[in-house]
């Protein structure tokens, strides 16, 4: 009826769902918002109706991207054990120490639990990285990140 290509309609309601699930995502304010779809060039009525829809349908938005986002499994517990084997009948003077490690999670309010073994050299480089990123975390870029994820 519109005499205009599919493709261009598609493009147009993905741009759409895509300015609301992004906006509603960082809870941007009124003129935030506004000055985001005046750089776009729109007429002011149309400009003031998808603010209007904006603010209509963000609280909705948030909450179905909410039950979109996946349950990730949290930490509960963990359980440790140092193996070390001394010898075997063909080395005698063999050292070769393993770590094992029973790591216990929930995940949607169902315990599991997954057995981790790996060589102390691994592991205190796995400790190494974990610490890198967690200093990382502490930078004020990062900072602004995960404020803006909330």
């Amino acid at each position: 009826k519109l005499n205009i290509d599919v493709d261009t309609i598609q493009h147009g309601v993905e741009g759409l769902v895509y300015l609301l699930t992004e906006s509603s995502k960082l809870m941007i304010s009124e003129v935030d918002f506004q000055d985001s779809v005046h750089v776009l060039g729109f007429s002011d009525e149309l400009n003031k109706s998808l603010l209007q829809l904006y603010l209509d349908n963000r609280k909705e938005i948030r909450s179905i991207l909410g039950e979109l986002a996946p349950r990730l499994p949290s930490y509960h517990s963990l359980e440790w054990r140092l193996d070390v084997q001394l010898a075997s009948r063909t080395l005698r003077q063999q050292i070769k120490p393993a770590v094992t490690m029973k790591l216990h999670l929930n995940q949607n309010e169902d315990p599991t639990a997954q057995v981790l073994q790996t060589d102390p050299a691994t592991l205190l480089h796995l400790i190494q990285q974990l610490e890198q990123a967690l200093g990382e975390m502490k930078m004020n870029h990062c900072r602004r990140i995960v404020r803006n994820m909330k």
